[in-house]
């Protein structure tokens, strides 16, 4: 086991110290001025993004006891989504095309779809699957309303909003870093400090309860910290899907179903895994680009299904 975990580590550091040396790019070519300000950046702000989405949706799984949870169950993408429709389509074309706008829309969307949830997490009275039931519930509402608002918009602001909802890491430079890094510090921070009432609550809260965690607390805090988290790097770089969903499962695969591990080791197995993402995203096309959401999608779904293969196979 042990050999496993630190295999894991080193292998997810080497990628991320190597990743900006790859791409379409000879070595040759690899100027001082792409290197540095194009892709250390992008680098370091995958590293933030992935490590976030990959700790939330570890995290949201132990909480839910739901394998499927993601950092998406609580409505964070999906507010966050709304809100930079609202940005795109509703503010005049002076704002909406500012990146900080769609950024800070995005993020008070996100913020006010999954707070609540913290709050309705606190009631004592309140089980997680009312929680769980709630975020699809506020998923379904803002999905809803992101496509009537996407009907009545003009091309210009629909193509904006379609390119904003694949997600990409392009484009980010050491100024989104400025913003991630405490965001995401103090969101993979606040829930690794939460790692082991998560890891009781595998058992469900009635065990959980027996072994004197603090459930609501831990259920409270837990939500607090992802939705922080997710709302940050939503908001910055767009829904990214499949990371907080896939990146748990492989550690599952490497390590065993030990949630403590599961969860430490998600931040920098799932900052490599969306890095080299994005490193393919930025390689495939000479002339261009894809974004990484549209990566992680096509590789997520395929590698999603084998795993449960795997899974089955071997029990």
């Amino acid at each position: 086991m042990s050999a496993r975990i630190i295999a894991i580590v080193i292998v997810s550091i080497l990628l991320i110290i190597l990743a900006p040396w790859f791409g379409f790019l000879a070595f040759s070519a690899l100027d001082s001025f792409v290197f540095w300000q194009l892709r250390v950046p992008r680098v370091l702000n995958g590293l933030l993004v992935g490590a976030t989405l990959s700790i939330a949706g570890a995290s949201f799984q132990s909480l839910f006891g739901n394998p499927l949870a993601t950092p998406s169950t609580t409505g964070t993408t999906a507010g966050a989504s709304l809100g930079a429709l609202v940005a795109i389509v509703l503010l005049p074309a002076s704002l909406s095309y500012q990146n900080l706008v769609i950024t800070s829309s995005a993020f008070i969307g996100a913020i006010a779809f999954s707070f609540p949830l913290a709050i309705l997490a606190a009631k004592a009275r309140i089980r997680m699957e009312h929680v769980l039931l709630a975020g699809i519930g506020c998923t379904l509402a803002t999905g809803a309303i992101s496509t009537g608002l996407q009907f009545q918009a003009d091309m210009s602001a629909t193509y904006r909003a379609v390119q904003w909802s694949l997600g990409s890491l392009s484009q980010m430079g050491y100024q989104t870093t400025y913003w991630l890094l405490p965001i995401c510090s103090l969101s993979i921070l606040g829930l690794l400090s939460q790692r082991r009432g998560l890891e009781a609550l595998v058992s469900g809260e009635e065990q959980a309860w027996a072994q004197g965690v603090p459930i609501i607390r831990v259920r409270t805090m837990t939500l607090i910290f992802a939705s922080f988290g997710v709302a940050g790097a939503v908001s910055f770089c767009g829904p990214i899907a499949f990371v907080g969903l896939l990146v748990p499962h492989l550690l599952r695969l490497s390590v065993g179903k030990e949630r403590r591990w599961i969860i430490l080791l998600s931040p920098i197995f799932g900052g490599a895994f969306l890095i080299i993402c994005d490193v393919l995203a930025r390689s495939i096309l000479a002339s261009g680009e894809i974004p990484v959401g549209v990566i992680t999608s096509a590789l997520g779904a395929p590698m999603l299904v084998g795993l449960i293969l795997f899974q089955n196979r071997m029990e």
